[in-house]
């Protein structure tokens, strides 16, 4: 296969596993939703891609860390303190976020089981506590 076909089939991928999050969130009514997640995890599959092909024998350590910092900012911005409670909202949107990036990076460094698996670990425990409620 071409390197290239390569290169977007991993970031394909990743706008798949994005949109299964993200199609979660959205059906959820929370603030990050499908096209949020799928633009979150392909951005973090094309850098990560980009990092690995298109600088040569570089540190891609420090785009990855470069990844995780600006994705930190997004989920900063997803969390919210209402009134003068100590309500806060918005934290499991916010690693909703950081996770869906780890796994855009897993499948743009080619580990497609894990990136795969991880996002049906995340899946479920999204899920997971309105199928409890469910069953009540």
């Amino acid at each position: 296969m071409p390197i290239e076909l390569e290169m977007v089939l991993r970031v394909l991928l990743a706008m798949v596993l994005g949109g299964i999050l993200g199609f979660q969130r959205g059906k959820a009514e929370k603030p990050a939703g499908l096209r949020d997640l799928i633009l979150i995890c392909s951005g973090a599959a094309l850098f990560t891609v980009v990092s690995v092909y298109g600088f040569g024998i570089t540190d891609q350590a420090r785009v990855a860390a470069g990844i995780v910092t600006g994705i930190g900012f997004l989920g900063a911005g997803v969390i919210l303190r209402r009134d003068d409670s100590n309500v806060v909202k918005g934290l499991t949107t916010a690693a909703t976020i950081w996770i869906t990036a780890g796994i855009g990076m897993a499948a743009g460094s080619g580990m497609y089981i894990l990136a795969v698996a991880v996002t049906v670990m995340v899946f479920l425990v999204l899920i997971l506590p309105w199928w409890l409620n469910k069953k009540d």
